[in-house]
């Protein structure tokens, strides 16, 4: 019983952190400090349901850029997802043939969190400074891309941040459509993830040792509690900045550092 509690908790810090830029890997690192250690399997599939949730959310945009294809609009935005992706897909593979790897220790985590909130203040302040932009350019693809790389070997960095002020940086003034843009370009990312992962553990021990129960069960809180997550965000970033989170990225990772200095 303590065991499916601990997954349940695990699966809405997940739900919770996966869409905030807050960082979920971080999180997940240091909540398993006290819910016990969970696979590779279990931690991208819970990322998986939570992407599941975007894609329920946007299900109307990526119907209508789908049907609209012809369309030279929607083709150039299919395009540049498929651009930024492709770009994650490289680099990703490439940083497991390098052998980099998220580190299980909290300095790394806590650095990285402060780190990306006082770049999250800095690049608020820039980004008001830029005339009205809603368009996404090839830039702003190609940083986005390789922001996801970042935040795939640093922990603490926060995927759906990374992307979102690397989108911002490159000029997307608009939150909005920086935010859309960042959570799209994830969804094929995470599954893509996933299934990486079950074809390297499908011929394992692993895959059949894991606990596939609390796998689903993991995986659908995740869905449920990110679907609230996103909905939420959605309707702050429409009039407010990221400034809370910035602050508390940086509060968070002091305290970290402070009480957990290992």
């Amino acid at each position: 019983m303590q065991s499916l509690l601990n997954v349940i908790w695990l699966g809405i810090i997940e739900g919770i952190t996966e869409f905030l830029p807050i960082s979920s890997t971080g999180h997940l690192l240091i909540a398993e400090h006290w819910l016990g250690h969970r696979s590779d399997l279990f931690n991208v599939g819970i990322q998986a349901g939570a992407m599941l949730a975007v894609v329920l959310i946007y299900r109307q945009r990526l119907w209508s850029l789908t049907l609209g294809i012809a369309q030279p609009d929607h083709r150039d935005y299919l395009l540049k997802l498929g651009g930024a992706f492709l770009i994650t897909c490289v680099g990703g593979l490439l940083a497991k043939k390098l052998g980099l790897q998220l580190p299980e220790t909290v300095a790394p985590v806590a650095l990285a969190l402060i780190i990306g909130g006082v770049a999250i203040l800095l690049i608020e302040q820039y980004a008001a400074r830029l005339p009205p932009r809603t368009n996404v350019s090839w830039t702003i693809a190609v940083w986005v891309g390789l922001a996801q790389i970042l935040a795939a070997v640093f922990p603490g960095t926060s995927r759906s941040a990374a992307t979102i002020f690397a989108a911002m940086l490159a000029g997307l003034s608009s939150r909005a459509a920086a935010t859309e843009f960042a959570f799209l370009v994830g969804i094929p990312t995470m599954f893509a993830a996933t299934g990486y992962e079950l074809l390297k553990l499908a011929r394992t021990p692993a895959f059949a040792e894991e606990n596939w129960t609390e796998f689903w069960i993991g995986f659908l809180v995740s869905a449920v509690v990110a679907f609230v997550a996103v909905k939420w965000l959605l309707r702050y970033v429409q009039s407010h900045r990221f400034t809370i989170f910035a602050w508390y990225r940086i509060v968070f990772g002091a305290a970290l550092l402070i009480l957990l200095p290992s």
